[in-house]
């Protein structure tokens, strides 16, 4: 066993041991509010609307796709999970979590392209695709309601730690951190709009500034370009680390997916 990675586990196993108590969330659990109780009562109404959420039309894409057979195994998404509303209802209220073959930690879309790539043998769709936002807002939409339930352990603890550092630390020519926004000033407004907590639960998210469905990295890195920071890439580690945060931050709130934003 190489040095690097035994300092790794001892890391791990001390943080285990540290993380015995409770963590403490900045935002009491009491207090916590979803993403849509920020917007517009139109807004609100129109995500609550099966029939008029624009975010719809990729969930019905996405119930397309996963009866279609792909890849050289010529098996669907079906073809293994069955009825999607009953094997996966909960799973997304999980993610990101670690992938055991790979131990890496991964998000729902991650997780999507890696059942194409072992088990249809297929292409990974590319990042930010209409068919992967589809079969994310899909596979989201079966788990809405469900509290989100990210659990932190030995195996994700440095990609939590990673990922929490990275929510507090400054960053851009605008030297803020996200929880200047989210954590110390949820509820204010901020150009004719309430600053939300900052809350994962609704994505996929439609977005009328977009015109489409955006995923959750696509807001962050939004984010990263109001700070005048250096924009991470689709799929850069640092992403999947901060959504890891927080979702942890957002547990026991329940997945509204597709959410409706201005």
């Amino acid at each position: 066993m190489t040095l690097v990675r035994t300092v790794a586990i001892a890391a791990a196993f001390a943080f285990a041991c540290a993380s015995a108590a409770p963590l403490e969330r900045p935002i009491p659990p009491e207090q916590l509010r979803n993403g849509s109780t920020f917007t517009s009562e139109a807004n609100r109404k129109l995500q609550a609307d099966d029939f008029e959420n624009p975010g719809m039309l990729w969930v019905e894409r996405g119930a397309k796709l996963w009866s279609e057979p792909a890849g050289k195994s010529g098996k669907s998404c079906a073809s293994c999970h069955d009825e999607a509303g009953k094997s996966l209802k909960g799973a997304a209220a999980h993610y990101p979590r670690v992938d055991p073959p790979s131990a890496r930690l991964v998000n729902l879309s991650d997780r999507i392209n890696l059942c194409r790539e072992r088990h249809q043998q297929a292409l990974p769709y590319a990042l930010e695709s209409d068919e992967l936002l589809a079969m994310s807002a899909f596979v989201t939409n079966q788990s809405r309601g469900v509290p989100m339930n990210v659990t932190i352990d030995a195996h994700n603890a440095r990609d939590f730690e990673r990922g929490r550092s990275r929510f507090y630390r400054r960053m851009g020519q605008m030297n803020l951190s996200c929880a200047h926004c989210h954590d110390r000033n949820w509820d204010r407004t901020l150009l004719f709009e309430k600053i939300s907590q900052g809350q994962p639960t609704g994505f996929p998210t439609y977005r009328q500034e977009w015109q489409t469905l955006g995923s959750l990295q696509r807001r962050l890195r939004a984010c990263y370009s109001g700070l005048r920071a250096q924009m991470p890439p689709y799929g850069a580690r640092e992403l999947v680390e901060l959504e890891l945060f927080l979702a942890w931050r957002a547990n026991g709130l329940p997945i509204e997916a597709p959410g409706v934003r201005r």
